[in-house]
């Protein structure tokens, strides 16, 4: 459409100019220390993530997927053992458990809100059941309540993927302080980014605090004695300054983000597109954070095709869930066994959502939407 806004899926330069002169400042202070390993950048920023997540500890790591490596190494899975968790997130959940030989089982979501069910696992648990991992997809916390009572009942530690859900809160209580240990991605594109991968364990536990602190420098203590096989999953300094210079904005960001979701509800409310468009929910008692704002909609790629024709940026997360892809075909799934999931896979739309999002921006994607809607 002639003189339609071009609206990316996400616009990162407009959270850098800002704060350009911040953030080299910072890495220039990192540059002349000459410290780029651990240090005190990364001992200061560990200790202000701890303090913004409500946290006794939180350990930094080099991403996301080895914050959750190394959590799973430090509780001792392995070979023979399995862990519940869901179809349907971002690959890392699933293929680390993978990794280091255990048996993902695989349980269904919640179609209102994508999260696991958590009937489905109680009854996925049994005798080799070793953790249970929810993910808090998309900024929404798992209903966790019910989680947590199935985790003690079983005698084992419940592991958050909150790699999604910084800041994210249930009942009041924040993402990744509700288990024995919260993983957290700092991926360029997340809520709060670093500039390049960047991740951390949280957990109330000093014992497994300083077992994933081993682990993430190959498990030696001291230097070149090492006590357990780790991996090298510490995090740069230069990443801990950026993230610093970014960590007091996140709130900000957050409510921006906010603010953009209850704009989009009330334009899909007032649209012709209001009955067709299934919205994210936010069920009493949650917080969310909007890591993505992600809708559901009829003949999904065929709309994608004509807001991509318009200008308009989205992605789809994600187009296969765990127990369909080729590296698991050995567990034996057949399509239909999650169909909560397969269902969420083919009709699911994420749509721009980031906190400088200007309400002209909007209006344009979700008149492209009904536009695409009617084509």
């Amino acid at each position: 459409m002639t003189g339609a806004p071009v609206v990316p899926l996400l616009d990162l330069q407009a959270q850098y100019r800002p704060l350009r002169a911040e953030l080299l400042t910072a890495i220039e202070r990192v540059c002349d220390s000459q410290r780029f390993i651990l240090g005190p950048e990364v001992e200061q920023l560990e200790s202000e993530l701890a303090r913004a997540l409500e946290s006794r500890r939180a350990i930094s790591v080099s991403s996301g997927t080895d914050a959750l490596l190394a959590v799973f190494m430090a509780l001792g899975i392995g070979h023979g053992d399995e862990v519940v968790t869901t179809t349907y997130s971002f690959f890392a959940t699933a293929g680390c458990i993978s990794r280091l030989g255990a048996t993902p089982v695989f349980v269904d979501i919640l179609p209102e809100t994508f999260n696991i069910d958590p009937d489905g696992v109680r009854a996925a648990l049994t005798p080799r059941t070793r953790a249970i991992v929810p993910v808090h997809l998309y900024g929404l916390c798992a209903d966790m309540d019910p989680l947590l009572d199935i985790a003690a009942d079983a005698g084992i530690p419940l592991i958050e993927d909150a790699a999604q859900a910084i800041g994210a809160r249930y009942k009041e209580r924040q993402a990744g302080a509700m288990g024995a240990a919260g993983c957290f991605s700092f991926f360029p594109s997340k809520n709060l980014g670093a500039f390049g991968d960047a991740g951390l364990v949280t957990t109330g536990d000093d014992r497994l605090a300083e077992e994933v602190a081993l682990l993430r420098n190959h498990g030696a203590e001291p230097k070149y004695l090492h006590k357990r096989i780790g991996g090298n999953f510490r995090l740069d300094a230069l990443q801990a300054a950026v993230l610093r210079v970014k960590l007091p904005h996140l709130p900000r960001w957050t409510e921006g983000r906010r603010r953009n979701a209850a704009r989009y509800e009330q334009l899909f409310s007032a649209s012709p597109a209001r009955d067709a468009v299934r919205r994210p929910v936010e069920p009493a008692g949650y917080h969310h954070i909007y890591n993505q704002y992600v809708i559901r909609v009829p003949d999904r790629d065929r709309v994608r095709r004509e807001l991509a024709e318009q200008g308009i940026g989205t992605e789809v997360y994600y187009p296969v869930p765990f127990h369909l892809q080729e590296c698991f075909a050995g567990l034996g799934h057949r399509r239909g066994a999650f169909s909560h999931a397969e269902e969420a896979a083919a009709t699911s739309l994420a749509i721009p959502i980031y906190a400088e999002l200007t309400e002209m921006q909007q209006s344009a994607v979700v008149d492209g939407i009904v536009r695409a809607l009617r084509a």
